[in-house]
C-alpha cells in the first residue's frame, strides 16, 4: 500500500493510452483533483452569464483621474493576459523618484455578492495546473475588460510612491485613474536586455522613451531591494517548474528561475503591498495581511546552519539567516535550491490573517517586513479584491465594507483554498513529470536526496528536473547526498515517480 497522495483514477477512463493527447490526461487529472479538493473547476452558469453581458468600464467619473498619457508599461510572462499591474517613474528634484503603480480595478466590474464574486470567493485563487489554467474570474474578466492589457482604457487604483535614491519610501499617496498600457513587456526578453545579454526588444523600441522608463524602475527597483536585504529578506532559490507542449503533446518541464525583471516587479509589488497596508492602519481600517510568522522551528534552522559550519544566534532573526543563506548560495549553488526548500518548510507556510490598528502587526518574516497586505493581483487572488474594496473605501473616506467578523472568516477560508489550490497543482506537476518519464523505466540518472525521513527517502533528477521516491535500497540515505538512481515506476494517473538506488 503506497501512502502518497493521488487521484485513483483509472487510466483506462482517460486519454492517457494515447501518447498524442497528453495535455488532454492531464486536464482531466486536473480537472479531477479540482473537484476532489473542493474547488469549482468552471464558473456557475450564473457568472458565465454575467461576464458575457459585462461592458467594459467607461469614463473617468468623479474622482478619478485621468492618466492615459503616462508611458505605462507592463512586464508579465510571454504568454499572460491577465495584467494586473503596470508601472512608471519619473525623476523628481534632488534624485528622488516618483512610482506610480496601477493596479486593475477588478472591483469597479465585479460587486461584492454578483456570481462572478462568489465563484471567486469560492476557489480565492487562480489554478495554475500543467496542461490548464483555471482562472479566479471568468476570462472575459481577466484576460480582457478587468485586465490592464495594452492600448485599451483600463480603470486601476494607483499607488504613488516617493523613493529616495537609498531605497526608503518617505511618500505615498493613493487614488483611482484611468490608464493606458502603451508597451506590454516579456520577462525574459526584459531581463536579457537589463542584464546586456540582448539587444533592446522590439516592443520596448517600438514605443519610444519606455526603454529609459524601465531602465529608472530597474535602478528604483535595485534600491528597495538593497533595504529589504539590510532589514533581513530572505535569499531564497526553490526550483518551480512549468510544462512545455508542441501541440498537445507533453515535450518538456522547463525551470523557472527568477530574473532582473521579475525581481523588479516583486520589489515594486511588496513596496505597493507595504504602502498599501500603512495607508489602511492609519485610516482605522482592519486589514487582511499576508502573514509569515517567526518560525517555531528556529532550533531545527540553528541545527541545519550548524551542519554547514555556520552559526545563528539562539532568538530567531531574519538578518544573520539571511546571511547564512547567502554564503551558501555563493558556496554551494548546485544544492542551494534544495537548501532553501528545506528553509522554507522549516519556517512554515504564509496564510492571511486580520490585523486591527493598534495592535503588534504579525509580519512577514520572510520578507523582513512588517506590513504586508496583498493588493497587487486582483485578477488572480480573492485577498486583493477584498483590500482593493477597503482601499477604495479609505480613498472615498467610506466605512470599511467589511466587518471585522467577515475579514476574519474570509482569512481563513483563503489560506484553506490557497492551501487545496497549491495541492491540486503539486499533483497535477507530478502527473506530467511522470508522464515525461513513462517509457523510461529502468534508466539510471543523476540524483540529489531532498528529503528523508520515516515518511520515505526523497531524490531530484536533473532533466527533467522531477523528484520522486526511492523505493528500493534508501537506507543511509541523507539530504544533500548526490547519488545514482535507477527509474523503476512512472504511474501518470497518481503521479508517482519511483527510483531504486543504484
Amino acid at each position: 500500500m503506497d501512502d502518497r497522495q493521488g487521484p485513483a483514477l483509472d487510466p483506462r477512463s482517460s486519454p492517457a493510452r494515447d501518447p498524442r493527447s497528453n495535455r488532454g490526461t492531464l486536464q482531466f487529472i486536473a480537472r479531477q483533483a479540482m473537484i476532489d479538493h473542493g474547488l469549482e473547476p468552471e464558473p456557475p452558469p450564473a457568472a458565465l452569464e454575467q461576464a458575457r453581458t459585462a461592458e467594459p468600464a467607461r469614463g473617468a467619473g468623479v474622482g478619478v483621474r485621468d492618466l492615459r498619457g503616462l508611458l505605462w508599461s507592463s512586464i508579465d510572462n510571454d504568454d499572460s493576459m491577465d495584467l494586473d499591474q503596470i508601472e512608471v517613474a519619473e525623476r523628481l528634484p534632488g534624485g528622488a523618484v516618483k512610482v506610480l503603480i496601477g493596479i486593475a480595478d477588478v472591483d469597479a466590474l465585479v460587486p461584492r455578492g454578483s456570481p462572478v464574486d462568489r465563484h471567486a470567493e469560492t476557489n480565492t485563487t487562480s489554478v495554475y495546473a500543467a496542461g490548464r489554467v483555471y482562472p479566479m474570474l471568468p476570462e472575459r474578466f481577466s484576460a480582457d475588460l478587468t485586465s490592464l492589457g495594452p492600448d485599451v482604457d483600463r480603470l486601476a487604483v494607483v499607488s504613488e510612491l516617493t523613493v529616495t535614491p537609498r531605497g526608503e519610501i518617505t511618500g505615498a499617496a493613493f487614488y483611482r485613474a484611468l490608464v493606458r498600457n502603451r508597451c506590454k513587456l516579456a520577462y525574459r526578453a526584459v531581463a536579457a536586455w537589463l542584464d546586456g545579454k540582448a539587444e533592446l526588444p522590439p516592443a520596448l523600441a517600438k514605443v519610444p522613451g519606455v526603454a529609459e522608463q524601465v531602465k529608472l524602475q530597474d535602478q528604483v527597483a535595485d534600491a528597495l531591494r538593497a533595504v529589504r536585504r539590510d532589514q533581513g529578506a530572505l535569499t531564497l532559490r526553490t526550483i518551480q517548474s512549468h510544462a512545455v507542449f508542441d501541440g498537445d503533446a507533453l515535450r518538456d518541464l522547463v525551470a523557472d528561475d527568477t530574473d532582473q525583471a521579475k525581481a523588479l516587479i516583486e520589489d515594486f509589488m511588496i513596496a505597493a503591498n507595504g504602502a498599501v497596508a500603512r495607508f489602511l492602519e492609519a485610516k482605522g481600517f482592519a486589514t487582511m495581511r499576508r502573514v509569515v510568522k517567526v518560525p517555531k522551528s528556529w532550533d531545527r534552522l540553528v541545527a541545519l546552519a550548524a551542519e554547514h559550519g555556520f552559526t545563528l544566534p539562539a532568538q530567531a532573526d531574519p538578518r544573520p539567516l539571511n546571511a547564512f543563506l547567502a554564503e551558501q548560495q555563493r558556496t554551494d549553488p548546485l544544492r542551494f535550491p534544495d537548501l532553501s526548500l528545506a528553509v522554507v518548510k522549516l519556517i512554515g507556510p504564509g496564510e492571511y490573517d486580520v490585523h486591527v490598528p493598534g495592535q503588534p502587526p504579525p509580519g512577514h518574516f520572510g520578507l523582513a517586513v512588517r506590513d504586508y497586505a496583498h493588493s497587487t493581483a486582483p485578477n488572480r487572488r480573492y485577498p486583493d479584491i477584498v483590500t482593493q474594496r477597503l482601499l477604495k473605501a479609505a480613498i472615498e473616506g467610506r466605512p470599511s465594507p467589511y466587518a471585522l467578523d467577515e475579514l476574519r472568516a474570509l482569512a481563513e477560508h483563503c489560506t484553506a483554498q490557497e492551501d487545496e489550490a497549491a495541492k491540486v497543482e503539486r499533483q497535477v506537476g507530478k502527473s506530467a513529470a511522470a508522464m515525461l518519464l513513462q517509457g523510461r523505466t529502468g534508466q539510471t540518472f543523476d540524483a540529489i536526496v531532498t528529503g528523508a525521513s520515516e515518511k520515505g527517502t526523497w531524490v531530484r533528477i536533473a532533466a527533467p528536473p522531477v523528484e520522486g521516491k526511492v523505493v528500493r535500497n534508501e537506507r543511509g540515505l541523507q539530504v544533500g547526498q548526490r547519488v545514482r538512481v535507477r527509474l523503476a515506476r512512472a504511474d501518470v494517473a497518481r503521479g508517482f515517480i519511483d527510483f531504486a538506488r543504484v
